[in-house]
């Protein structure tokens, strides 16, 4: 095993890693801030593929396509929290889980109206679609390092939003109480649309970003909601730092076992069972990772102060 296959599937791990962030960073804030559990959140990064691949595929603009894809998910999630997700903040986390699950069913079903059952071929930008020549020997796709490089801004911006600005401030004075922030004349339930719809565009993003390298599909979102999941229980719940830190280590380890445990297998097992076992070893591996950050750290890596 060569160093310069170890380095590409390190920065393979680095760009899935940057894209759960994307999708993570939103559904951290919205349950940890606004302690609602919005299972409908991967619906919107499938919308925001879809929407990105075909108006990509119309206009030519990849970029154009993916403010378009942010900007009419954003719209959706508008609609969609007035409309049901106000309706259930005061609820518990079973009925605000029943329901958002409604939608994942219903979004579904629309998708398919839309799009129809099958897949549908995300092409990468015409710019992007060559190599970038890293080392001597280590041609890499000029796309997955532009997926690097809008990760690591998009992180950024959300750190200096969220500790830096007055609507952070008021961000987390909605969060912190609630009451006291509404008696000191701040519109919480405006704070609440607005990370409600922040997270949503995030989500959006990561689904425009995601679509030139996977299958863009329905059901898509419920895959990748599942590691988005345990991106926020490592980082710890409501923690930018935590989702950040904790979508890296998913990343690198869901890549690392997907990449190099088969092969290592094969060195001690029969190739039949190794063939079989490797990718069922490899799709476990954030979990194990789950379960040990748990034991040391039940809180999370960063659990959030408030």
């Amino acid at each position: 095993m060569d160093a310069i296959f170890l380095i590409e599937q390190l920065l393979n791990g680095l760009g899935y890693g940057l894209m759960l962030f994307l999708l993570a960073a939103g559904l951290t804030l919205v349950f940890g801030i606004m302690d609602t559990m919005n299972l409908a959140h991967g619906s919107l990064y499938m919308v925001g593929a879809y929407i990105a691949a075909q108006v990509h595929e119309r206009s030519g603009s990849f970029v154009g396509a993916v403010f378009m894809a942010m900007a009419a998910t954003v719209v959706i999630a508008f609609v969609l929290e007035m409309l049901v997700v106000r309706r259930i903040y005061s609820r518990g986390h079973l009925a605000q889980v029943i329901a958002t699950f409604g939608i994942i069913l219903i979004a579904d079903d629309l998708v398919k109206a839309i799009w129809g059952p099958a897949p549908m071929l995300a092409s990468t930008p015409a710019a992007l679609a060559g190599p970038v020549q890293l080392l001597a020997e280590l041609p890499y796709p000029a796309y997955r390092l532009a997926m690097l490089a809008v990760g690591l801004l998009v992180a950024l911006g959300l750190y200096l939003l969220v500790n830096h600005t007055r609507i952070g401030m008021l961000v987390r004075a909605g969060a912190s109480n609630r009451a006291m922030a509404e008696c000191m004349g701040v519109r919480v339930d405006g704070v609440f649309s607005f990370i409600f719809a922040l997270g949503a565009a995030l989500a959006a993003l990561a689904g425009a970003m995601m679509g030139p390298i996977s299958a863009v599909q329905i059901g898509m979102g419920e895959a990748i909601l599942i590691p988005a999941l345990v991106v926020i229980v490592i980082g710890g719940i409501g923690s930018i730092r935590g989702a950040f830190v904790a979508a890296l280590l998913v990343g690198l380890v869901d890549t690392a076992g997907r990449a190099f445990l088969p092969p290592a297998l094969r060195a001690v097992l029969p190739p039949a069972l190794a063939a079989d076992l490797g990718p069922a070893l490899a799709g476990i591996a954030m979990y194990v990772l789950m379960a040990a950050v748990l034991i040391l750290k039940p809180a999370g890596l960063f659990p959030a102060r408030a």
